[in-house]
């Protein structure tokens, strides 16, 4: 195996294992991939205060997500066709996650069910709800993750309709992929990808297929999906939800202190703080640079989280100390299931885990609950003043 000592070496790794439509998929924002970039950069522009002479032993970065035990404030996001990225992506995905000790997400859109991760883990995990118009299959898909043990529900709030990525427009995204020449001649240098997959008959989006209204195979898949995304959805809505569900909820996709006001009165457990990696509305700001402000507006009556943008230990304790409770990770363990299955999601988690201790010492503190913004040196004006 490689010697992986930083997110970008698993990064490297998926772009030349993975085809390209599905690397694509992961790797890029809406329009101009302002967003997406501004996500991570903007990480850049905050430095951290060295400390020295400090007693830096007995180092813990363990903590709590809405009461659940955590290795570190680390939990995998929900995200689309997982199981595309290596062959049964979402089981390999959970069990790293549950052998880490931090939680798992599994999206509606993934390729194994709800069920088939049920089956293959040992431990609960989070299951992530689009809302559809057919309310039929959302109140069935609710009951399914209950019936499965998840033990908190997480509404994605920003994905009411598609935000434009060209590259999935001009590569022809589909799960499995169209069989066209440039995808073929892709795949013809994949080829271990293409035998893993060979392995599996888990191919399409089995929450969706069999279960749906008039989807009984992939050709009316597309169909579905493309008219299924609830431009309706409201607070309303979410009551209605939060009801139904009955356990705990997170609320993702805030980028708005008023926003985050209504996710906290309507009695989420948790907010996250997402701009879906910068793949809805281009243009928005950065996770990060918004956080502080949701933070002052409900950090005293839920837990906020952030995600989007993070791509090590540095990132996860610079949220931490900007007054996020935890953090959401997609596209970094992402890049290391492409890479190598199991084993890189395993691996990154323990590169950002790694990083997130070494920091955390070295900027004076010795359990991650005692990091604050002290630690931080952050520019004049970071969070902008915007008229």
């Amino acid at each position: 195996m490689p010697h992986i000592t930083e997110i970008e070496d698993l990064r490297r790794i998926y772009q030349r294992r993975v085809p390209k439509m599905f690397y694509d998929y992961c790797e890029s924002g809406s329009w101009t991939e302002q967003t997406f970039a501004e996500n991570t950069s903007d990480f850049d522009d905050i430095r951290l205060r060295q400390r020295v002479a400090v007693d830096m032993s007995d180092r813990t970065v363990a903590s709590t997500m809405i009461g659940r035990d955590v290795a570190m404030p680390v939990a995998l996001a929900p995200v689309g066709l997982t199981g595309m990225q290596s062959a049964d992506g979402e089981i390999k995905a959970a069990r790293a996650a549950v052998d880490f000790g931090v939680p798992f997400t599994l999206s509606t859109m993934s390729i194994c069910s709800i069920e088939d991760v049920a089956k293959a883990t040992r431990a609960p995990f989070w299951f992530q709800l689009y809302v559809m118009r057919d309310e039929e299959f959302t109140d069935n898909i609710i009951q399914r993750a209950k019936n499965a043990g998840c033990d908190a529900l997480v509404i994605t709030l920003d994905l009411q309709i598609l935000g434009q990525r060209h590259k999935d427009i001009k590569n022809g995204l589909s799960a499995p992929p169209k069989l066209t020449l440039p995808v073929m001649l892709d795949l013809a240098t994949k080829w271990g990808w293409g035998l893993e997959m060979l392995g599996t008959h888990r191919r399409t989006f089995r929450n969706i297929v069999g279960h749906a209204k008039s989807v009984e195979d992939m050709s009316q898949l597309g169909s579905w999906t493309a008219e299924q995304f609830d431009p309706r959805l409201n607070w309303d809505t979410v009551a209605r939800l939060r009801d139904k569900w009955g356990g705990k909820i997170i609320l993702k996709g805030i980028l708005d202190a008023e926003d985050a006001r209504m996710a906290a009165e309507i009695g989420a457990d948790a907010i996250v703080v997402s701009n879906h990696g910068g793949r809805q509305l281009d243009g928005a700001l950065s996770s990060i640079r918004v956080l502080p402000s949701i933070v002052a507006a409900v950090g005293d009556q839920c837990e906020v989280w952030l995600d989007s943008g993070i791509r090590s230990g540095q990132d996860v304790l610079k949220a931490i100390a900007m007054g996020a409770k935890g953090t959401m990770i997609g596209r970094a363990y992402i890049y290391g299931l492409g890479a190598m299955g199991q084993k890189g999601v395993s691996e990154a988690l323990r590169v950002i885990k790694a990083e997130l201790d070494t920091t955390m010492a070295l900027c004076g503190r010795r359990d991650i609950a005692e990091v604050d913004r002290d630690i931080l040196l952050v520019p004049k004006g970071f969070e902008g003043e915007w008229i």
